[in-house]
Protein backbone atom coordinates (compact mmCIF):
# COMPACT_ATOMS: atom_id res chain seq x y z
CA UNK A 1 0.00 0.00 0.00
CA UNK A 2 2.87 1.97 -0.59
CA UNK A 3 0.48 5.15 -2.40
CA UNK A 4 -1.33 5.44 1.20
CA UNK A 5 2.25 5.46 3.36
CA UNK A 6 3.12 9.09 2.22
CA UNK A 7 -0.07 10.38 3.82
CA UNK A 8 1.11 9.31 7.09
CA UNK A 9 3.79 11.17 9.91
CA UNK A 10 6.26 8.96 12.19
CA UNK A 11 3.51 8.80 14.44
CA UNK A 12 1.23 6.91 11.78
CA UNK A 13 -1.48 9.99 12.10
CA UNK A 14 -1.98 11.19 8.09
CA UNK A 15 -0.57 14.59 6.93
CA UNK A 16 -3.48 15.00 4.48
CA UNK A 17 -7.28 13.50 3.59
CA UNK A 18 -7.81 10.62 0.68
CA UNK A 19 -10.57 12.32 -1.80
CA UNK A 20 -12.20 9.49 -3.26
CA UNK A 21 -13.52 11.66 -6.07
CA UNK A 22 -10.21 10.92 -7.54
CA UNK A 23 -10.59 7.28 -8.11
CA UNK A 24 -13.92 7.30 -9.41
CA UNK A 25 -14.92 5.41 -12.42
CA UNK A 26 -17.75 7.84 -13.12
CA UNK A 27 -17.82 11.27 -11.44
CA UNK A 28 -20.87 11.46 -8.75
CA UNK A 29 -24.09 13.47 -10.05
CA UNK A 30 -24.02 17.25 -9.96
CA UNK A 31 -25.74 19.10 -7.21
CA UNK A 32 -28.38 21.23 -8.32
CA UNK A 33 -29.74 25.10 -7.18
CA UNK A 34 -33.27 24.26 -5.06
CA UNK A 35 -34.59 27.11 -7.39
CA UNK A 36 -33.41 26.71 -11.18
CA UNK A 37 -32.50 23.05 -11.13
CA UNK A 38 -28.71 23.62 -12.76
CA UNK A 39 -25.76 22.69 -11.23
CA UNK A 40 -24.28 24.94 -8.55
CA UNK A 41 -21.57 27.08 -8.16
CA UNK A 42 -18.83 28.13 -5.46
CA UNK A 43 -21.11 31.35 -5.08
CA UNK A 44 -23.91 29.67 -4.60
CA UNK A 45 -22.74 27.95 -1.17
CA UNK A 46 -20.74 30.89 -0.27
CA UNK A 47 -23.21 32.02 2.21
CA UNK A 48 -23.07 28.69 4.10
CA UNK A 49 -19.55 27.57 3.81
CA UNK A 50 -16.07 29.33 3.72
CA UNK A 51 -14.42 28.92 0.19
CA UNK A 52 -11.94 26.92 1.44
CA UNK A 53 -14.64 24.22 2.27
CA UNK A 54 -16.36 24.72 -0.69
CA UNK A 55 -13.19 24.15 -3.08
CA UNK A 56 -12.85 20.55 -0.89
CA UNK A 57 -16.55 20.22 -1.81
CA UNK A 58 -15.59 20.07 -5.51
CA UNK A 59 -12.29 19.03 -5.51
CA UNK A 60 -10.69 15.73 -7.61
CA UNK A 61 -7.61 16.03 -5.81
CA UNK A 62 -6.61 12.44 -4.26
CA UNK A 63 -4.69 13.47 -1.48
CA UNK A 64 -5.53 17.15 0.49
CA UNK A 65 -3.02 18.48 2.89
CA UNK A 66 -4.31 18.72 6.41
CA UNK A 67 -3.27 21.78 7.90
CA UNK A 68 -0.44 21.91 10.22
CA UNK A 69 -3.03 23.63 12.87
CA UNK A 70 -5.46 21.46 12.87
CA UNK A 71 -2.45 18.62 12.99
CA UNK A 72 -1.48 19.91 16.03
CA UNK A 73 -4.49 19.21 17.21
CA UNK A 74 -5.16 16.05 15.96
CA UNK A 75 -2.09 15.03 17.75
CA UNK A 76 -3.98 15.49 21.07
CA UNK A 77 -5.94 12.22 20.14
CA UNK A 78 -4.68 10.87 16.70
CA UNK A 79 -3.49 8.15 15.76
CA UNK A 80 -6.02 6.74 17.72
CA UNK A 81 -6.28 2.93 18.23
CA UNK A 82 -6.54 -0.05 16.42
CA UNK A 83 -8.10 -3.01 18.55
CA UNK A 84 -8.16 -7.08 17.97
CA UNK A 85 -11.56 -7.80 19.68
CA UNK A 86 -9.77 -11.34 21.02
CA UNK A 87 -12.32 -12.10 23.86
CA UNK A 88 -15.51 -11.17 21.70
CA UNK A 89 -13.85 -13.70 19.05
CA UNK A 90 -13.58 -16.11 21.64
CA UNK A 91 -17.46 -15.07 23.12
CA UNK A 92 -18.54 -16.34 19.31
CA UNK A 93 -16.37 -19.10 18.50
CA UNK A 94 -15.55 -17.84 15.13
CA UNK A 95 -12.38 -18.61 13.76
CA UNK A 96 -12.83 -14.75 12.18
CA UNK A 97 -10.42 -12.23 12.74
CA UNK A 98 -12.06 -9.10 14.33
CA UNK A 99 -10.95 -5.77 14.66
CA UNK A 100 -11.99 -2.29 15.66
CA UNK A 101 -10.86 1.36 15.19
CA UNK A 102 -11.45 3.00 18.35
CA UNK A 103 -12.75 6.91 17.72
CA UNK A 104 -13.70 6.94 21.67
CA UNK A 105 -10.49 8.18 22.38
CA UNK A 106 -11.32 11.89 21.50
CA UNK A 107 -12.07 14.47 23.48
CA UNK A 108 -15.43 14.99 22.48
CA UNK A 109 -16.09 10.92 22.57
CA UNK A 110 -16.67 9.93 18.64
CA UNK A 111 -15.21 10.73 14.99
CA UNK A 112 -16.77 13.83 14.72
CA UNK A 113 -14.04 16.27 16.17
CA UNK A 114 -11.70 15.18 12.50
CA UNK A 115 -14.31 17.51 10.67
CA UNK A 116 -15.57 19.83 13.20
CA UNK A 117 -11.65 20.85 14.01
CA UNK A 118 -10.89 21.27 10.16
CA UNK A 119 -14.28 22.83 10.07
CA UNK A 120 -13.75 25.75 12.63
CA UNK A 121 -10.03 26.52 11.27
CA UNK A 122 -11.16 26.81 7.75
CA UNK A 123 -14.05 29.39 9.10
CA UNK A 124 -11.59 31.41 11.45
CA UNK A 125 -9.21 31.63 8.76
CA UNK A 126 -11.81 33.36 7.04
CA UNK A 127 -12.83 35.58 9.65
CA UNK A 128 -16.02 33.93 10.60
CA UNK A 129 -17.30 34.50 14.25
CA UNK A 130 -20.43 32.32 14.78
CA UNK A 131 -20.94 28.83 13.47
CA UNK A 132 -24.67 27.42 13.62
CA UNK A 133 -25.18 23.96 13.42
CA UNK A 134 -27.97 20.44 13.98
CA UNK A 135 -27.22 17.11 15.57
CA UNK A 136 -29.24 14.04 16.54
CA UNK A 137 -27.29 12.13 19.38
CA UNK A 138 -25.33 15.00 20.41
CA UNK A 139 -21.93 13.74 19.24
CA UNK A 140 -21.57 16.23 16.31
CA UNK A 141 -22.70 18.97 18.20
CA UNK A 142 -20.48 18.80 21.29
CA UNK A 143 -17.83 17.97 18.52
CA UNK A 144 -18.06 21.48 17.50
CA UNK A 145 -18.76 22.67 20.65
CA UNK A 146 -15.03 21.44 21.42
CA UNK A 147 -13.56 22.83 17.93
CA UNK A 148 -15.42 26.69 18.66
CA UNK A 149 -13.88 26.63 21.98
CA UNK A 150 -10.07 25.73 20.74
CA UNK A 151 -10.84 28.57 17.99
CA UNK A 152 -12.52 31.47 19.78
CA UNK A 153 -16.11 30.97 17.60
CA UNK A 154 -19.39 31.23 18.95
CA UNK A 155 -21.87 28.34 18.88
CA UNK A 156 -25.04 27.68 18.61
CA UNK A 157 -26.80 24.06 18.10
CA UNK A 158 -30.02 23.02 17.16
CA UNK A 159 -30.97 19.33 18.62
CA UNK A 160 -33.45 17.20 18.01
CA UNK A 161 -35.74 17.66 20.37
CA UNK A 162 -36.18 14.00 21.19
CA UNK A 163 -32.34 13.88 21.72
CA UNK A 164 -32.84 16.47 23.51
CA UNK A 165 -34.33 15.34 25.90
CA UNK A 166 -33.09 11.70 26.03
CA UNK A 167 -29.54 12.91 26.60
CA UNK A 168 -29.15 15.89 29.01
CA UNK A 169 -25.70 14.97 29.30
CA UNK A 170 -24.86 15.28 26.03
CA UNK A 171 -26.40 18.46 25.88
CA UNK A 172 -24.33 19.46 29.33
CA UNK A 173 -21.40 18.44 27.47
CA UNK A 174 -21.67 21.26 24.80
CA UNK A 175 -23.20 24.09 27.07
CA UNK A 176 -19.43 23.29 29.26
CA UNK A 177 -17.98 23.90 25.86
CA UNK A 178 -19.62 27.16 25.25
CA UNK A 179 -22.41 26.34 22.98
CA UNK A 180 -25.99 27.45 23.15
CA UNK A 181 -28.34 24.35 22.84
CA UNK A 182 -32.18 24.41 21.52
CA UNK A 183 -34.95 21.87 21.66
CA UNK A 184 -35.76 21.15 17.76
CA UNK A 185 -38.26 22.54 16.58
CA UNK A 186 -37.73 25.63 18.46
CA UNK A 187 -40.21 28.97 18.17
CA UNK A 188 -36.71 30.66 17.53
CA UNK A 189 -37.06 30.13 13.87
CA UNK A 190 -39.76 30.27 10.75
CA UNK A 191 -39.51 26.68 9.91
CA UNK A 192 -39.06 25.67 13.76
CA UNK A 193 -42.39 27.42 14.36
CA UNK A 194 -44.15 26.09 10.89
CA UNK A 195 -43.30 22.49 12.08
CA UNK A 196 -44.67 23.14 15.62
CA UNK A 197 -47.77 24.88 14.13
CA UNK A 198 -48.78 21.95 12.08
CA UNK A 199 -47.28 19.09 14.76
CA UNK A 200 -46.96 20.75 18.02
CA UNK A 201 -45.86 17.42 19.81
CA UNK A 202 -42.97 16.97 17.07
CA UNK A 203 -39.92 14.97 18.08
CA UNK A 204 -38.05 16.61 15.46
CA UNK A 205 -35.57 15.21 12.87
CA UNK A 206 -32.32 16.25 11.31
CA UNK A 207 -33.99 17.51 8.36
CA UNK A 208 -36.09 20.23 10.67
CA UNK A 209 -33.18 20.99 12.78
CA UNK A 210 -30.95 21.56 9.35
CA UNK A 211 -33.44 23.83 7.86
CA UNK A 212 -33.53 26.07 11.51
CA UNK A 213 -29.46 25.90 11.52
CA UNK A 214 -29.53 27.25 7.32
CA UNK A 215 -32.49 30.06 8.44
CA UNK A 216 -30.10 31.30 11.20
CA UNK A 217 -26.76 31.17 9.62
CA UNK A 218 -27.46 33.10 6.37
CA UNK A 219 -29.19 35.82 7.92
CA UNK A 220 -25.77 37.40 9.55
CA UNK A 221 -22.62 38.06 7.56
CA UNK A 222 -20.45 36.90 10.30
CA UNK A 223 -22.14 33.96 10.36
CA UNK A 224 -21.57 29.97 8.57
CA UNK A 225 -23.32 26.84 8.76
CA UNK A 226 -21.53 23.70 9.72
CA UNK A 227 -22.26 20.30 8.72
CA UNK A 228 -21.42 17.21 10.88
CA UNK A 229 -22.16 14.75 7.70
CA UNK A 230 -23.47 14.46 4.36
CA UNK A 231 -21.40 16.57 2.59
CA UNK A 232 -18.09 15.57 0.76
CA UNK A 233 -15.83 17.76 2.84
CA UNK A 234 -17.19 16.47 5.63
CA UNK A 235 -16.36 13.03 4.71
CA UNK A 236 -13.05 14.01 3.57
CA UNK A 237 -11.94 15.12 6.52
CA UNK A 238 -12.72 11.69 7.72
CA UNK A 239 -10.90 9.53 5.86
CA UNK A 240 -7.88 9.89 8.71
CA UNK A 241 -9.77 6.82 10.23
CA UNK A 242 -9.25 4.57 6.94
CA UNK A 243 -5.91 5.66 6.50
CA UNK A 244 -4.29 5.30 10.12
CA UNK A 245 -6.30 1.86 9.79
CA UNK A 246 -4.50 0.57 7.07
CA UNK A 247 -1.06 1.73 8.25
CA UNK A 248 -1.80 -0.17 11.54
CA UNK A 249 -3.10 -3.22 10.07
CA UNK A 250 0.23 -3.39 7.89
CA UNK A 251 2.12 -3.64 10.91
CA UNK A 252 0.03 -6.47 11.88
CA UNK A 253 0.62 -8.01 8.73
CA UNK A 254 -3.27 -8.06 7.78
CA UNK A 255 -5.65 -6.97 5.87
CA UNK A 256 -9.60 -6.84 5.99
CA UNK A 257 -11.75 -9.19 4.12
CA UNK A 258 -14.53 -7.07 5.14
CA UNK A 259 -15.19 -3.31 6.28
CA UNK A 260 -18.50 -2.29 8.36
CA UNK A 261 -19.58 0.60 9.83
CA UNK A 262 -22.80 2.35 11.14
CA UNK A 263 -24.20 4.51 8.64
CA UNK A 264 -27.13 7.43 8.76
CA UNK A 265 -25.67 10.41 7.14
CA UNK A 266 -22.54 8.73 6.02
CA UNK A 267 -19.36 10.34 7.76
CA UNK A 268 -18.02 7.70 10.41
CA UNK A 269 -19.05 5.17 7.78
CA UNK A 270 -17.02 6.53 4.61
CA UNK A 271 -14.15 7.66 7.43
CA UNK A 272 -13.16 4.22 7.64
CA UNK A 273 -14.42 2.79 4.34
CA UNK A 274 -13.18 5.15 1.46
CA UNK A 275 -9.52 4.47 1.47
CA UNK A 276 -10.32 1.01 1.79
CA UNK A 277 -12.73 1.35 -1.54
CA UNK A 278 -10.30 3.86 -3.31
CA UNK A 279 -7.38 1.31 -3.06
CA UNK A 280 -9.86 -1.50 -4.35
CA UNK A 281 -10.76 1.23 -7.79
CA UNK A 282 -7.31 1.25 -8.02
CA UNK A 283 -7.04 -2.36 -8.65
CA UNK A 284 -4.46 -2.72 -5.53
CA UNK A 285 -6.60 -4.65 -3.27
CA UNK A 286 -9.53 -6.35 -2.48
CA UNK A 287 -12.40 -5.96 -0.03
CA UNK A 288 -16.08 -6.14 0.80
CA UNK A 289 -17.50 -3.07 2.16
CA UNK A 290 -20.72 -3.15 4.74
CA UNK A 291 -22.93 -0.51 5.74
CA UNK A 292 -25.43 -0.80 8.61
CA UNK A 293 -28.33 1.34 8.96
CA UNK A 294 -31.64 1.18 11.49
CA UNK A 295 -34.43 -0.53 10.37
CA UNK A 296 -36.29 2.61 11.58
CA UNK A 297 -34.51 4.56 9.12
CA UNK A 298 -33.51 2.69 5.86
CA UNK A 299 -32.16 4.95 3.51
CA UNK A 300 -30.41 3.08 1.64
CA UNK A 301 -32.28 -0.42 1.99
CA UNK A 302 -35.65 0.95 1.45
CA UNK A 303 -35.55 4.63 -0.19
CA UNK A 304 -35.25 5.90 -3.17
CA UNK A 305 -32.01 7.20 -5.27
CA UNK A 306 -33.13 10.37 -6.46
CA UNK A 307 -32.56 14.03 -6.08
CA UNK A 308 -33.95 15.77 -2.69
CA UNK A 309 -33.76 18.41 -0.12
CA UNK A 310 -31.30 18.27 2.78
CA UNK A 311 -34.01 19.55 4.86
CA UNK A 312 -37.61 19.56 5.69
CA UNK A 313 -37.97 23.42 4.92
CA UNK A 314 -36.39 23.23 1.13
CA UNK A 315 -33.64 25.67 2.22
CA UNK A 316 -30.56 23.61 0.82
CA UNK A 317 -29.35 23.00 -2.41
CA UNK A 318 -30.51 19.56 -4.17
CA UNK A 319 -28.44 16.31 -4.20
CA UNK A 320 -28.88 12.90 -5.30
CA UNK A 321 -28.69 10.59 -2.59
CA UNK A 322 -30.71 7.57 -1.04
CA UNK A 323 -33.78 8.94 0.84
CA UNK A 324 -36.68 8.11 2.44
CA UNK A 325 -38.24 11.98 1.44
CA UNK A 326 -37.01 14.87 3.18
CA UNK A 327 -40.83 14.83 5.07
CA UNK A 328 -39.59 11.17 6.61
CA UNK A 329 -39.90 11.59 10.73
CA UNK A 330 -38.07 8.20 11.74
CA UNK A 331 -39.36 6.94 14.96
CA UNK A 332 -37.38 8.36 18.43
CA UNK A 333 -35.01 5.45 18.36
CA UNK A 334 -31.85 6.12 21.08
CA UNK A 335 -29.31 5.95 17.70
CA UNK A 336 -30.20 9.97 17.73
CA UNK A 337 -27.08 10.02 15.09
CA UNK A 338 -28.44 7.38 12.06
CA UNK A 339 -31.73 9.40 12.17
CA UNK A 340 -31.57 11.03 9.21
CA UNK A 341 -34.01 11.40 6.04
CA UNK A 342 -30.88 10.77 3.41
CA UNK A 343 -27.33 9.09 2.98
CA UNK A 344 -24.59 11.15 1.74
CA UNK A 345 -24.26 12.08 -2.22
CA UNK A 346 -21.05 10.53 -2.42
CA UNK A 347 -21.88 7.25 -0.39
CA UNK A 348 -25.17 6.78 -2.43
CA UNK A 349 -23.35 6.70 -5.86
CA UNK A 350 -20.44 4.17 -5.16
CA UNK A 351 -23.91 2.29 -3.79
CA UNK A 352 -25.08 2.60 -6.62
CA UNK A 353 -21.78 1.53 -8.53
CA UNK A 354 -21.75 -1.24 -6.38
CA UNK A 355 -19.07 -0.90 -3.86
CA UNK A 356 -21.17 -1.13 -0.97
CA UNK A 357 -23.79 -3.66 1.13
CA UNK A 358 -26.13 -2.25 2.87
CA UNK A 359 -27.66 -4.14 5.68
CA UNK A 360 -30.82 -2.66 8.24
CA UNK A 361 -30.45 -4.05 11.56
CA UNK A 362 -33.14 -3.27 14.04
CA UNK A 363 -32.51 -1.36 17.55
CA UNK A 364 -33.07 -4.40 20.15
CA UNK A 365 -30.08 -6.32 18.30
CA UNK A 366 -27.88 -3.46 17.71
CA UNK A 367 -28.02 -3.19 22.09
CA UNK A 368 -27.68 -6.63 22.41
CA UNK A 369 -25.26 -6.92 20.34
CA UNK A 370 -23.73 -3.60 22.01
CA UNK A 371 -23.83 -5.57 25.73
CA UNK A 372 -22.23 -8.32 24.04
CA UNK A 373 -19.16 -6.26 22.90
CA UNK A 374 -18.97 -3.77 26.17
CA UNK A 375 -18.94 -7.19 28.29
CA UNK A 376 -15.80 -8.96 26.16
CA UNK A 377 -14.28 -6.02 25.40
CA UNK A 378 -14.79 -3.36 28.21
CA UNK A 379 -15.38 -0.38 26.31
CA UNK A 380 -19.33 0.41 26.13
CA UNK A 381 -20.48 2.03 22.17
CA UNK A 382 -22.57 4.47 21.53
CA UNK A 383 -26.10 3.86 20.42
CA UNK A 384 -24.97 4.34 16.71
CA UNK A 385 -21.78 2.38 16.77
CA UNK A 386 -23.65 -0.56 18.01
CA UNK A 387 -24.60 -1.02 14.08
CA UNK A 388 -21.72 -1.63 13.31
CA UNK A 389 -20.72 -4.26 16.46
CA UNK A 390 -23.72 -5.81 15.33
CA UNK A 391 -22.97 -5.69 11.52
CA UNK A 392 -19.49 -7.30 12.77
CA UNK A 393 -21.18 -10.20 14.70
CA UNK A 394 -23.58 -10.90 12.10
CA UNK A 395 -20.17 -11.21 9.80
CA UNK A 396 -18.41 -13.56 12.23
CA UNK A 397 -21.01 -15.87 12.84
CA UNK A 398 -21.71 -16.20 8.97
CA UNK A 399 -17.72 -17.31 9.24
CA UNK A 400 -18.45 -19.83 12.06
CA UNK A 401 -21.26 -20.96 9.70
CA UNK A 402 -19.61 -21.58 6.51
CA UNK A 403 -15.91 -22.42 8.33
CA UNK A 404 -13.94 -19.89 7.13
CA UNK A 405 -11.30 -17.60 8.64
CA UNK A 406 -11.57 -13.68 7.44
CA UNK A 407 -10.54 -10.61 8.72
CA UNK A 408 -13.15 -8.44 9.73
CA UNK A 409 -12.42 -4.41 10.43
CA UNK A 410 -15.41 -2.25 12.08
CA UNK A 411 -15.42 1.37 13.15
CA UNK A 412 -16.65 1.99 17.04
CA UNK A 413 -17.25 5.43 16.29
CA UNK A 414 -17.80 6.30 19.60
CA UNK A 415 -18.55 5.77 23.46
CA UNK A 416 -22.03 5.09 25.13
CA UNK A 417 -21.02 6.95 28.32
CA UNK A 418 -23.72 9.93 28.00
CA UNK A 419 -26.35 7.39 26.67
CA UNK A 420 -26.54 4.74 29.61
CA UNK A 421 -30.22 5.48 30.14
CA UNK A 422 -31.12 4.26 26.66
CA UNK A 423 -28.80 1.31 27.50
CA UNK A 424 -31.24 1.25 31.28
CA UNK A 425 -33.86 1.16 29.26
CA UNK A 426 -32.93 -1.75 26.86
CA UNK A 427 -31.89 -3.92 30.26
CA UNK A 428 -35.47 -3.05 31.73
CA UNK A 429 -37.44 -4.44 28.29
CA UNK A 430 -38.49 -0.56 27.55
CA UNK A 431 -36.90 -0.69 23.90
CA UNK A 432 -38.91 -1.83 21.52
CA UNK A 433 -38.43 -2.22 17.29
CA UNK A 434 -39.51 0.08 14.75
CA UNK A 435 -40.06 -1.03 11.21
CA UNK A 436 -41.51 1.08 8.38
CA UNK A 437 -43.78 -0.52 5.55
CA UNK A 438 -43.28 -0.30 1.95
CA UNK A 439 -46.35 2.07 1.76
CA UNK A 440 -45.43 4.12 4.83
CA UNK A 441 -41.83 4.55 2.77
CA UNK A 442 -43.92 5.33 -1.10
CA UNK A 443 -45.57 7.91 0.69
CA UNK A 444 -42.61 9.45 2.45
CA UNK A 445 -41.08 9.52 -1.01
CA UNK A 446 -44.29 10.76 -2.93
CA UNK A 447 -43.77 14.76 -2.50
CA UNK A 448 -40.12 14.59 -3.80
CA UNK A 449 -38.78 17.01 -5.84
CA UNK A 450 -39.41 17.04 -9.56
CA UNK A 451 -36.23 17.32 -11.41
CA UNK A 452 -35.70 17.50 -15.23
Amino acid sequence: MTKIKYLLDESAMPTAWYNIAADLPTPAPAVLHPGTGQPIGPADLAPLFPMALIMQEVSTERSIEIPEEVQQIYRQWRPTPLYRARRLEQALDTPAKIYYKYEGASPAGSHKPNTAVAQAYYNKQEGVKRLVTETGAGQWGSSLAFAGALFGLEVLVYMVRVSYHQKPYRRALMEVYGARVVASPSEETASGRAVLAAHPDSTGSLGIAISEAVEVAVQREDTKYALGSVLSHVLLHQTVIGIESIAQLEQAGDYPDVVIGSAGGGSNFAGIAFPFIGAKLRGERNVRVVAVEPAACPSMTKGKYAYDFGDTAHLTPLTKMYTLGNSFVPSGIHAGGLRYHGMAPMVSHLLDLGQIEPIAVQQLETFAAGMQFARSEGIIPAPESNHAVAGAIREALRCKEEGVSQTILFNLSGHGHFDMQAYTDYQAGKLKDFEYSDEEVAAALADLPKVG
